[in-house]
């Protein structure tokens, strides 16, 4: 596949202008190409690197990348993908958030073809005359005619006046910084139309939007850090590995085409190679550990993962915790070492095996340990804690 069609279809849900879009690139017209991403979370996961691989790939193409962090629109909250109203995040929790977010997309993108952006530049200075005219280019009725909007309104659930701001303030983005082309995921299509609204009014051409397939997390639900069914891409090796190997039989094509630079020619002839979904998911776990560690790491992460569920070998290298002398309920140390995040989740694991003391099944939830002795904790099957 040539690279302007693969650009304009991998993991692509849709192009707006395609036409437009794809006359630009064959005439080689350098375009600004942007996205923003809102520090949520302190972690950017591989859900959110589908976006900025394709962010990498028109930078391979000769684009300049725009990449901002929506460290003013993070504050406000985007409701796009959510069934109930995104509670404000505070200044402080937004900062602490933000402040690895360059150095992880850099494991991405080529920092020297990327131009970054805070919001809050632009944003704060706006007042009430900037934002009625803004306002002004849309209706309350194109609003509430979203989906999610729409069932909120529904079913009763409150939707507030700053949610109706949103959408004005990433289109604004777009005039800020001149942006010829915009990426999102499906969620965004709404805010990523803002742009394509709000441009003209101030003499720019509409940009054009790629929006992107959304990836399941690992338990098959929808990717979200609350919910622990993320891969990161700043985990250790070993982790990114044995994560990707949960991943669902039926999602391992979707993850081979969203997180992995495999050609899509070969994605195919990879799984028909690979009959058994489990030699199948080796593969898949290799590449995506590889594009952020290396071959060398994704090939001794391999190794690791097949002795320790193939042989029945305990990893090389397992997380040592103290606590002080005294006795304790085997609960509490899970809870106490991070094995577990609630007592809740401790009870539920006992209810199905899935918690060993010295490599054998725990079978009383209530068993004393002795805080001057050493012994070796397990949870499920890739969490382990030495205690001493």
């Amino acid at each position: 596949m040539e690279p302007i069609e693969e650009l304009l279809s991998r993991g692509v849900e849709e192009v707006i202008d395609r036409d437009v879009l794809e006359k630009l690139l064959k005439a080689k017209k350098r375009l600004r190409v942007k996205l923003g991403i809102d520090p949520t979370s302190p972690n950017i996961h591989i859900g959110r690197a589908v976006v900025l691989w394709k962010l990498r790939a028109f930078q391979e193409l000769g684009h300049k990348v725009v990449f901002i962090v929506g460290d003013f629109t993070g504050l406000i909250g985007d409701t796009s993908d959510k069934d109930a109203e995104r509670p404000m995040l505070s200044e402080k929790e937004v900062a602490k958030n933000l402040k690895t977010y360059f150095e992880q997309a850099y494991k991405i993108l080529d920092k020297k073809k990327t131009e970054v952006h805070y919001n809050s530049k632009w944003l704060k200075k706006l007042g009430f005359a900037e934002i009625g005219r803004l306002a002004d280019l849309f209706s309350l009725h194109e609003f509430e005619a979203r989906e999610n909007i729409a069932k909120r309104l529904k079913s009763g659930k409150r939707v507030s006046l700053r949610e109706l701001l949103y959408p004005l303030m990433q289109g604004y983005d777009s005039v800020a910084v001149k942006a010829d082309v915009e990426l999102g995921g499906t969620d965004q299509r709404f805010n990523l139309l803002a742009g394509r609204i709000i441009q003209p009014a101030y003499k720019q051409k509409p940009q054009n939007i790629l929006t992107m397939t959304l990836m399941e997390g690992t338990d098959g639900r929808k990717m979200s850090s609350s919910w622990g069914n993320t891969i990161n891409i700043t985990a250790l090796p070993n982790d990114i590995f044995g994560k990707a190997m949960t991943v669902p039989d039926e999602l391992i094509k979707k993850y081979f085409i969203l997180a992995t630079r495999v050609p899509l020619a070969e994605v195919d002839d990879i799984l028909r190679a690979n009959a058994n979904p489990r030699d199948q998911k080796l593969r898949l776990a290799y590449e995506i550990t590889s594009l952020y560690h290396g071959d060398k790491s994704a090939e001794s992460a391999k190794q690791a993962f097949i002795n320790q569920f193939t042989k029945g070998e305990l990893p090389e290298v397992i997380e040592q915790k103290k606590l002080e002398p005294g006795s304790y309920q085997l609960l509490d140390v899970l809870l106490k070492t991070g094995l577990i995040a609630s007592k809740s989740e401790g009870r539920r694991l006992f209810g199905q095996n899935g918690v060993k003391l010295n490599q054998e099944v725990v079978p009383d939830v209530k068993i004393e340990l002795d805080g001057k002795a050493e012994f070796l904790l397990q949870v499920g099957k890739r969490k382990f804690v030495r205690v001493k």
